[in-house]
């Protein structure tokens, strides 16, 4: 039996994106053409709102869930819509809890607009971004975060996970979007799945009705959201073992514009 969305949405990286970070003119069309037909496009994606303004010269308008569900942004007007931060308290329970278990994790902190991390912390990105500027971790824990970062430079990328999934516990949601020893934190509670979960609520939608693409753990909640409630959750080809694993749909990698094929193949 056929089914047809009333939503599209889909991370970034890995996903929407070709290596080379563009959006292919195939993935485009299709976007613009469900667009025509009543069905919107949402992005959902571990990056902060400051990264978004490239994406929103390609795409125009539309709302883009970031940090891991803890903002969600109208893209044409620029504005957040919703906001659902980490608070003072759990983020020096986590912190402290972290650097006690292993001394050599070292912090970064999304406001948003602003990213703060530690002298010692190595960003791969926005090294001289405005916005971008060293703190100490008593000043980044001084007010409310979308997104805390916490990276070892040593240690293997599922140790250093088990461990910080380990310490944080229940306080707060941990995730992965990386190849690196780097764990994303967000409020407990708050991932893809809910921030998707607010725009369908605003748009008087389900999950039953939304297709969703993504290619990393931290797409693996939303996944879980979409597929139980009855909509399509789809794996890139490129996606992580374990997203493979939540897919209802395996479409072909980000370079080969997998989504486009999918949405095309909705349509025919």
């Amino acid at each position: 039996m056929s089914w047809t969305p009333k939503l599209i949405a889909s991370d970034m990286d890995g996903t929407l994106l070709r290596s080379d970070e563009t959006v292919a003119p195939a993935t485009l069309e299709q976007i613009h053409a469900w667009g025509d037909d009543g069905v919107p496009f949402v992005l959902a994606t571990g990056r902060p709102p400051r990264w978004m303004l490239a994406i929103r010269e390609v795409l125009g308008t539309g709302r883009a869930v970031c940090c891991n569900g803890a903002v969600q942004l109208d893209l044409g007007r620029f504005e957040v819509l919703h906001e659902h931060p980490m608070q003072v308290d759990v983020l020096r329970h986590v912190t402290a809890g972290l650097r006690r278990e292993q001394p050599g994790t070292w912090f970064a902190v999304e406001y948003g607009l602003e990213f703060r991390h530690e002298p010692v912390y190595q960003p791969r990105w926005d090294l001289d971004a405005p916005g971008v500027a060293v703190a100490t971790l008593e000043e980044m824990v001084s007010a409310p975060v979308a997104k805390l970062l916490a990276r070892h430079e040593d240690l293997p990328r599922e140790e250093f996970l088990e461990l910080v999934s380990a310490t944080v516990g229940d306080l707060a949601t941990v995730t992965n979007s990386s190849s690196d020893a780097m764990a994303e934190i967000s409020a407990k509670g708050v991932s893809k799945a809910t921030g998707l979960a607010d725009v369908c609520t605003d748009l008087g939608l389900g999950p039953a009705d939304v297709v969703f693409f993504g290619d990393m753990p931290n797409d693996i909640e939303a996944f879980h959201w979409v597929r139980e409630g009855g909509g399509r959750a789809v794996a890139m080809g490129n996606a992580h073992r374990d997203v493979l694993a939540a897919a209802t749909d395996v479409t072909a990698t980000n370079d080969a514009d997998g989504v486009a094929q999918y949405l095309a193949g909705l349509r025919s």
